[in-house]
């Protein structure tokens, strides 16, 4: 999501290549200490989500290539996919976190009015 300045007076957010008045309006009602941490807690989820896709993807794979078949290969691959996972996330991940934290900033500024 980004800000970006239309032609008349308003600077609403485009979500989607949409303007989002709605979102707009919730973030001026919720404090920036509280946007930082909602969107903290929307790229965790969305780290969490892309761990359980990435370790469905690996699931079934062998222990080829440098690290072999042993015991230490699951846990090793299992950290891997935890801090790709949070990468994705935290360059901007497939979206889901962004929808999170536009639902979380609406409902905090229904609760602040």
């Amino acid at each position: 999501m980004q800000a970006r300045s239309s032609s008349t007076t308003t600077n609403d957010i485009l979500v989607n290549g949409r303007r989002d008045p709605t979102f707009t309006q919730a973030l001026k009602k919720v404090s920036p200490e509280a946007q930082a941490k909602l969107k903290s807690k929307s790229q965790d989820f969305e780290a969490v989500f892309l761990n359980s896709m990435f370790s469905q993807m690996t699931a079934n794979l062998k222990g080829e290539g440098p690290y072999g078949d042993t015991p230490g290969t699951g846990v090793w691959r299992s950290m891997l996919t935890d801090q790709y996972s949070r990468a994705f996330a935290q360059s901007g991940g497939i979206g889901i976190g962004n929808e999170v934290y536009r639902s979380l900033i609406i409902q905090q500024a229904g609760r602040a009015a």
